[in-house]
């Protein structure tokens, strides 16, 4: 079998990738950095090929209610946003959850707060993270780090959102969704068929099941004790997520003395910062969180121990390293090191900021 190797950008790899795993619905709004996602799919035309609707709404909110409304049938629709996009579609989000709808996210950060800067950020994870709208709800959290990832995780938030039927989200920073790189593109798979989806999702609004009974699909419950319930159950879904879909990447952390904790376009920097820095002796191990949520706290408190030092490097103010310090038992110092507005930096900043912090001399 050959394999498609092509060269585009991270959200162009989203496209590609959504229209390959047979995605019914495509419902979005255009915003740097994340508008080629959109652009793509209307390029690419897949409602010839494979009657994948692509409809550009008239704003974020109007975009995750109509992702609601495709997921209530069983379909497999998904919307793509960055920051303040995302930000509107919170509401919509939360009811996805609460009422039990797979679907895809796709959120390209920028810098904020506000409007802020069209350039990269990663000041979204408290956003994504714990919740971002009301109550108690998680997402299920992807963060790639390569254009690579970008297409592979299309299948894996589809497939972790059908599996716990619970919305999933790929967090990327700009960095990744506008760089280009090598990327082999998956085979493409055949749309579900209406019967299919009625024995895949039981509980999906298909019209009048055989016993005449009609499926309801709503966040709204009325009697508390049910909503405690309803709530109890979530809490159980979460649980079983975690202890089965934490997913990382080490890199020369066997032997290290100081460890790196960082995720999407920072890991990559970080990675040639702990090649830099072992080339002068200095043992630095790097560990990547791919599932922001769940997040993988026992393998950074097992990869910590005896350590000098931990730094957490973000392209933001210091967000993650709230959820390090929780991971880390031992008494080993955990510092942060990251960049705000858009600025991303380069490997020399990552073994400085070691110097300035653990006094670690290259």
């Amino acid at each position: 079998m050959n394999e498609d190797i092509r060269l585009m950008k991270g959200n162009e790899a989203i496209a590609h990738a959504a229209i390959r795993y047979g995605v019914d619905g495509y419902f979005g709004y255009p915003i740097t950095p994340q508008s080629e996602i959109l652009e793509t799919l209307e390029a690419l035309m897949p409602w010839e090929t494979t009657g994948m609707v692509v409809l550009q709404a008239e704003s974020e909110t109007a975009s995750i209610n109509m992702v609601y409304g495709g997921a209530a049938t069983g379909k497999a629709v998904m919307t793509s946003s960055s920051s303040p996009g995302v930000s509107l579609m919170q509401e919509g989000i939360s009811y996805l959850a609460a009422s039990e709808l797979p679907a895809l996210i796709v959120n390209v950060m920028r810098g904020g707060p506000g409007l802020g800067t069209i350039h990269p950020s990663q000041s979204d994870y408290f956003q994504t993270t714990k919740g971002g709208g009301h109550g108690d709800y998680r997402l299920i959290v992807l963060a790639p780090s390569s254009v690579q990832e970008m297409a592979d995780f299309v299948s894996l938030g589809f497939d972790l959102a059908f599996k716990y039927r619970n919305p999933a989200m790929i967090l990327a920073d700009g960095v990744i969704g506008q760089m280009m790189e090598k990327v082999v593109l998956p085979e493409q798979r055949p749309r579900r068929t209406a019967e299919e989806i009625r024995k895949q999702c039981p509980w999906a609004l298909t019209g009048k099941t055989p016993d005449r009974k009609r499926n309801v699909v709503t966040s709204l419950e009325l009697d508390s004790a049910i909503m405690e319930k309803n709530n109890e159950r979530f809490q159980r879904t979460y649980k079983e997520i975690e202890a089965n879909e934490v997913r990382y990447q080490e890199y020369q952390t066997e032997d290290a003395d100081y460890l790196i904790v960082a995720f999407g376009s920072m890991a990559r920097i970080c990675l040639k910062a702990v090649e830099e820095a072992r080339k002068v002796g200095v043992k630095i191990g790097l560990l990547r969180p791919i599932t922001l949520w769940p997040f993988p706290y026992e393998a950074i408190n097992n990869i910590a121990k005896g350590m000098k030092g931990i730094l957490v490097a973000e392209l933001n103010a210091g967000q993650m390293i709230e959820d390090v310090r929780l991971a880390v038992h031992d008494n080993v110092p955990v510092e942060h090191f990251g960049r705000m507005g858009g600025i991303v930096p380069n490997p020399t900043e990552i073994l400085m900021s070691f110097t300035n912090k653990f006094g670690v001399k290259f």
